[in-house]
């Protein structure tokens, strides 16, 4: 008998049609003699249509009444499914955030796990019930409602699949798995079998939108194998899972593309220690995160800063630091909203060398500049005029040859094919 815990998202619930479709597949897994907890959004446009009507009602509507009152998205979804279910003559129960022991810190819209009891959910299992829990929602320390953020449906079961030490999470979405390039980009983009953790991770950060990047970061950290799956097909997906020899045969598994980013310019900054640290730290107050940072050549004292932000965040960061301009000596603060980030990825760059040398070369002869740099052992990330970035990603794409069935596509095949890749984990 195999945990499984299914993830459905809101195209997957989006109506009633498509809420017995899962309910297919729940009961298919129950027949095969699986244990199945289910993790839901809420409906496709649900929250969408909430957020409208909070705004309707205020210009600012405070962080802790939107959380009361996006939660309820995932509740109607979790009692609907529940419904359901019992009406095709399976056990189920629904539960919130709340009822399963999800315990969170106290950062409204966007809190961060801190401790799962699943006491309710254990007991469910034992009696047979499949539960229905609703994600992207837990309490704080004041039992207050909280929400996980953006695409926090994916975290709650990938936290959950890692407390009851499940065999695998199938997230089921509207995509059948995570491709070389966004297919709407580079019509020859391939569906990948297997992906690591760490490639997920960077692709996912980098605007691959098919898992939400804290949940790769969950399920790296607990080992938690993930499957992407559609739910409108019974394609097997791609597994996200730990590194294996196999996986280093490829230099680049993907090119990920972000236009939400805005180039922030720091212009006659004092070039001496301490400025950075006031810099950061104020944008860090402001819950603002920061992706790269280039510094360049200080003279006569004086040297010029940039960095990227998510575009959302930019004019709260360019608040900020209107504030700190006199006290730091800065001469300008400048935006540049026009950029886009493409990155290749690959655990295989580890070990092959030229790869740089190549995403450059290739970027030049489509005669693509490159404003801003930035890398790691598995990823190279170039910002450029945003005009050109699905010009680099179908660039990039071909020059690596990432079109063409590799070394570990025709493994991952072979393994699916035998049926030795289902992403059990031993139980400890």
């Amino acid at each position: 008998m195999a945990l499984i815990v299914q993830k459905y998202g809101g195209t997957s619930v989006s109506d009633i049609d498509r809420i017995f479709v899962a309910v297919r597949r729940i009961v298919k897994a129950k027949s095969a003699g699986d244990q199945v907890v289910v993790v839901v959004s809420a409906m496709a446009g649900e929250t969408d249509r909430l957020i409208k009507l909070a705004h309707q009602a205020s210009a600012s509507p405070g962080a802790r009444e939107m959380d009361m009152l996006l939660s309820t998205g995932e509740r109607v979804t979790t009692a609907l499914l529940a419904i359901a279910l019992e009406a095709e003559g399976v056990k189920a129960c629904s539960f919130t955030g709340r009822q399963v022991g999800i315990q969170t810190d106290g950062a409204h819209t966007n809190a961060r796990i801190e401790k799962i009891t699943a006491e309710r959910l254990k007991d469910a299992l034992a009696d047979g019930i499949v539960p229905v829990v609703a994600g992207f929602q837990g309490i704080n320390q004041n039992s207050d409602v909280t929400t996980l953020g953006r695409g926090g449906s994916d975290l709650t079961a990938v936290a959950l699949a890692a407390v009851l030490a499940a065999d695998r999470c199938d997230i089921y979405t509207d995509v059948d798995g995570v491709y070389t390039a966004d297919p709407n980009m580079v019509p020859s983009a391939r569906k990948l079998l297997k992906i690591t953790y760490e490639e997920m991770l960077e692709m996912a950060s980098l605007g691959a939108k098919v898992l939400q990047p804290r949940s790769v970061l969950f399920a790296m950290k607990y080992q938690v194998p993930v499957c992407v799956r559609s739910s409108f097909t019974d394609d097997p997906g791609t597994l996200v899972t730990k590194e294996d020899k196999e996986m280093e045969q490829e230099v680049v598994s993907g090119v990920a593309c972000d236009k939400n980013q805005t180039k922030i310019t720091l212009v006659g900054v004092p070039d001496q220690p301490g400025i950075a640290s006031k810099i950061f730290s104020a944008i860090a107050e402001e819950s603002v995160v920061i992706d790269m940072i280039i510094q360049n050549i200080g003279q006569a004292g004086l040297t010029d800063l940039s960095f990227t932000v998510p575009k959302g965040d930019a004019e709260r960061a360019r608040k900020t630091l209107s504030k700190l301009k006199s006290e730091l000596g800065v001469e300008a603060i400048g935006l540049m909203d026009n950029i886009a980030k493409v990155s290749i990825v690959g655990v295989g760059m580890r070990s092959h060398s030229g790869t740089a040398a190549k995403m450059f070369t290739t970027l030049a002869c489509e005669g693509i500049n490159i404003i801003m740099i930035s890398t790691s052992e598995i990823k190279i990330s170039c910002v450029v005029d945003a005009k050109y970035a699905e010009l680099a990603v179908r660039a990039l794409h071909e020059a690596f040859e990432l079109g063409k069935t590799p070394a570990r596509a025709q493994w991952a095949a072979k393994r699916i094919g035998k049926g030795k890749i289902a992403g059990r984990r031993n139980k400890k």
